[in-house]
């Protein structure tokens, strides 16, 4: 039962990073909006808003696949939330206020009569969105090359993220969801927006696969991560699968296929929680110091009476929030247009 809860939990916070990665991405590429022309012009307003607009009926819906994972967390593994939330603090904490900065940011631009106070709430946007990357990305990362978990079962310090690995895993993090932001516009912007946004996948791919390659190599050349890895066919498999969504997402951008560019670009990103998963399995937190302390998944795990009561209040939550979504994306299936309301 610990493993299935286990994939449960990696299906959650994987579905979160595909659905909330987008949200991201838009909002880093309101970056490029706001220097493409004067932050208090017109032009780069309606850009700005156009984008906001496309992504503005799956905006808050796609957080609460977050609040559910974390909810799992604290249910079903315990031990793994104190120690995950200790251990590695500064990449949870950033994460978390990235997550707060977009949607205060996105929610209160609109407010301003002023262009310039929306383009400051833009640029709020901007930097919670790479928050958010950079946090998510550092944190697998940790899990992956292992923390310094004692003997008393408590991580000792933070200074395990300030590694070469965990910032390449960061940024490749941050490059990831930029993908995954212009392939969702190239789907949802009208066509002479979704044309410029193709361009800027097909450019933005390139990058974001020497980002992955360099992290890829960072932690191919890290002994922590070698000694950390128990599966390392799988450690080797997944990114070459990661690789290839990528080159998928480029081809399908190239044919005029965005809807398969989306599912290429939400697979990249699903694909670094598998890897962390698999690769460490059966443990959960390896220790870099004392093996002997390594977290196994059945030992994070709750009782199984815990789990299977767990069980019951959870059954309904899967189905209502795939259909929740599955409606989302049928009600506002289709492109934006001059019709379409302003939410932001």
């Amino acid at each position: 039962m610990d493993l299935a809860w286990y994939a449960v939990l990696g299906f959650f916070f994987a579905t979160y990073l595909v659905l909330a990665g987008y949200d991201y991405g838009v909002g880093l590429l309101l970056a490029r909006s706001a220097s493409s022309s004067d932050p208090g012009g017109t032009d780069g307003g309606a850009d700005r808003r156009a984008a906001l607009t496309a992504l503005g009926p799956f905006f808050l819906g796609n957080e609460v696949w977050l609040v559910a994972a974390v909810g799992i967390l604290f249910g079903a593994f315990p031990v793994l939330e104190g120690e995950l939330l200790a251990g590695c603090y500064p990449a949870v904490a950033g994460a978390l206020v990235g997550v707060v900065l977009v949607v205060a940011g996105v929610q209160l631009r609109g407010r301003p009569g002023d262009e310039r106070v929306r383009a400051r709430w833009d640029r709020v946007v901007v930097v919670g969105s790479a928050l958010a990357a950079l946090g998510w990305g550092a944190l697998l990362a940790a899990l992956l090359q292992g923390v310094p978990r004692q003997a008393d079962g408590h991580v000792a310090g933070v200074t395990h993220l300030v590694t070469p690995f965990a910032a390449a895993a960061g940024l490749a993090m941050v490059a990831l969801v930029a993908v995954h932001g212009a392939t969702f516009l190239t789907l949802r912007l009208p066509a002479a927006g979704a044309a410029a946004a193709g361009r800027l996948a097909r450019r933005l791919v390139p990058m974001a696969l020497a980002a992955v390659v360099l992290a890829a190599v960072v932690g191919l050349l890290s002994t922590r991560v070698r000694d950390a890895v128990q599966r390392p066919a799988l450690a080797v498999l997944l990114p070459v699968l990661l690789v290839g969504a990528l080159l998928a997402a480029r081809a399908a951008v190239a044919r005029r296929r965005p809807g398969c560019a989306l599912v290429a670009t939400g697979a990249a990103l699903a694909l670094p929680v598998a890897l962390v998963g698999a690769a460490l399995w059966p443990y959960v937190l390896v220790s870099t110091v004392d093996p002997a302390a390594s977290l196994t998944v059945a030992d994070a795990a709750a009782s199984a009476p815990t789990l299977r009561l767990l069980g019951w209040l959870a059954l309904p939550l899967l189905p209502a929030l795939l259909g929740f979504q599955a409606m989302c994306w049928w009600v506002f299936r289709g492109r934006t247009d001059g019709r379409a309301p302003v939410y932001w």
